[in-house]
């Protein structure tokens, strides 16, 4: 089963994964740690990403793509993986199909998770508050400037992915705004029908 989650930050994605690598028993492929690993095993595409990462520049997509390609190559990717950070723009995911549809491969399921922003910014704002009265630091991420900040991003990169997939008729929504139990619940049933 290879599984793509959309959705904007905070949107339950990363917990909703977990849960899918620890039931399915498939990993999660994080391009940070992707990038990181090859280029600690000194791949020859780690080596190109460790040349620009040193530079300061940010990794090109297609030296991305070739580190995702080399991964789901390996043994533990054999019944599927979830892509965590990839795509994050059309372009990533017009490549990603390239690259699938040269191993004979698709993906069989896109899920977005579909939240309320005004939400997602009380959620956070609650919980700085909370981790404050708790007398602990609070997370970078949980900044509320800095999440809104991320959510500018986010709709202007990556939410024009929704229309991209949903134009090849793969795209599956879930309203993430539901407890977690109940998401968990439908994303199991959109993966039970593929």
């Amino acid at each position: 089963m290879r599984v793509v989650f959309l959705g904007a930050p905070g949107a339950g994605k990363g917990t909703q994964a977990e849960r899918i690598v620890n039931e399915r028993k498939i990993p999660q492929l994080s391009t940070g740690d992707m990038l990181r690993g090859a280029v600690t095993a000194g791949t020859p595409v780690g080596l190109q990403a460790k040349a620009v990462m040193e530079s300061g520049g940010l990794v090109s997509d297609d030296i991305v793509v070739a580190i995702i390609s080399d991964r789901i190559e390996e043994a533990d990717c054999q019944n599927g993986f979830i892509l965590d950070g990839f795509p994050r723009t059309v372009a990533q995911a017009e490549a990603l199909d390239g690259l699938l549809k040269e191993k004979n491969l698709k993906l069989d399921a896109v899920i977005e998770l579909v939240v309320d922003e005004g939400a997602l910014i009380s959620r956070i704002e609650k919980r700085v508050q909370e981790t404050i009265a708790a007398g602990k630091p609070v997370r970078k991420d949980d900044d509320p400037e800095a999440f809104k900040q991320r959510l500018v991003v986010y709709r202007e990169q990556t939410a024009p992915l929704s229309g991209f997939y949903a134009k090849s008729d793969r795209l599956k929504t879930v309203d993430g705004m539901m407890s977690i139990n109940e998401v968990a619940q439908a994303i199991d049933a959109l993966l039970d029908a593929v």
